[in-house]
Parts: C-alpha cells; sequence; structure tokens
C-alpha cells in the first residue's frame, strides 16, 4: 500500500507494515517466524532452561578451576586447614552441627590423600561435564531439535546420581535441582515429541508447519476483512 513515507508491504507474520520494497519473495510458509502463542511460550521455557544450564556450567567451569589450582598448592591448603578446622569446632558445637561427619569435611580431608593425577583427571572430568552444560545451554537457547535430544540424553545420564544423592542427604537445593530436571525431560519429551513419542519428529513438524501456517492465513483473512 501507499503511504506517506512511501510504499510499504504488510507481514503476515507480525502483521507489521514496513516501508519499501520488500526484501524478500517466495511462499508464506516459509517465511521466518514470528513466535506467538504456544510457540512463543515454548520459546520461554527452553530458553530459562538454556540459561540455567549456562549458570550451572560457570559453576562447573570454576569448581574445575578450583581444583586443578589445588592440585598444584595442596600443602598450603591442607595446613590452613588444620589450622582452621579446630577454630570451627566450638561454633559448630552451638549451631549443633557435628563437623566430624560432616560429608564436605571429610570430601576435603579425602581429597589431600589424592595424588595429582587423580586431582588432574577429576578436573577434567568436571570441566567436561561442564561443557555439555553449554552444548546443551546453545542447542536449547538456538531452538534446535538436537539441542532437544542432547538435552534430555545429558539430563537424564545424571538423574539416577542426583536420586543417590538423596538418600545420602535430603536438602531443599538438592530436590530442587532433581524436581527441575525430571519436569525438563518430561516436559521436552512430551511437549517436542523426541523418541518417537505422541507420532513422533513427523507429527512434529506437521504440527509446527499447521500451526504456522495458520497464523498466515489467519492474518491473511484479517487484512482481507480489514479491507472489505
Amino acid at each position: 500500500m501507499d503511504t506517506a513515507a512511501g510504499e510499504a508491504w504488510r507481514c503476515l507474520r507480525c502483521a507489521n507494515f514496513v516501508p519499501g520494497p520488500p526484501s524478500r519473495s517466495g511462499p508464506a510458509d516459509e517465511a521466518p517466524e514470528v513466535p506467538r502463542g504456544r510457540l512463543l511460550r515454548d520459546r520461554v521455557i527452553m530458553r530459562v532452561l538454556a540459561a540455567e544450564r549456562l549458570l550451572r556450567a560457570l559453576v562447573l567451569f570454576g569448581a574445575a578451576f578450583a581444583i586443578f589450582e589445588f592440585r598444584g598448592d595442596r600443602g598450603s591448603v591442607q595446613s590452613a586447614f588444620d589450622a582452621e578446622l579446630p577454630l570451627l569446632r566450638p561454633l559448630a558445637d552451638q549451631i549443633g552441627w557435628n563437623i566430624d561427619d560432616s560429608k564436605a569435611v571429610q570430601w576435603i580431608e579425602k581429597a589431600f590423600d589424592l595424588s595429582e593425577v587423580t586431582l588432574v583427571w577429576i578436573a577434567v572430568a568436571v570441566a567436561v561435564y561442564g561443557l555439555s552444560q553449554v552444548i546443551e545451554a546453545v542447542g536449547l537457547w538456538l531452538m534446535k531439535r538436537w539441542g532437544e535430544y542432547f538435552a534430555v540424553v545429558a539430563t537424564s545420564a545424571f538423574l539416577p546420581l542426583e536420586i543417590y544423592e538423596l538418600t545420602e542427604k535430603v536438602t531443599v537445593l538438592r530436590i530442587g535441582l532433581l524436581a527441575v530436571n525430571i519436569a525438563a525431560v518430561v516436559w521436552l519429551i512430551w511437549s517436542k515429541r523426541l523418541f518417537g513419542v505422541r507420532g513422533g519428529s513427523a507429527a512434529y513438524h506437521l504440527e509446527h508447519s499447521a500451526e504456522s501456517l495458520l497464523t498466515v492465513e489467519r492474518a491473511a483473512v484479517s487484512e482481507v476483512d480489514r479491507i472489505e
């Protein structure tokens, strides 16, 4: 249509008028998508999950770096730990914390007995886990099909470990992380029709295409009604 700014074309995806000649042409179903409704909701959920995975990756990279640094300065760390531990006992007794039975303290004491090679391998394993979280975050953020599969497989692989940790000690953090991971796996499999669920990939793409075409058709009908 002609406007005060010159020629303008209306986008059937977002219904906005854009001045100037069209930059592209072709079938409407091949036009870039403007997510709305369920598609927009899914994108928000996917990107929230991606942000959580990225935050977890940063924590893991920090832990890997700390383990690697500990390997080279273990003597001074152990000396400081042995000096500070007796000072913590009175405070621990006041709050009812048995510091000698603390898992964290026991892990630290065991770490002092590990060889440098073992510590390096532990740091590498933690860093690789962090890298997997980055890959998962990228795939989810970009709304890629491979990212959805990767997220389900990577998350499911660590669910038994998280459940085992709850058998040792129940904490709000552990329960929260386990609940988020289970919910993410179930939602991804069901909503994205992964692993053949609800018709699998073919049904997912058919549903996605139909919803996109319906958006175009509704916008086109609205435009016709407005002109008439």
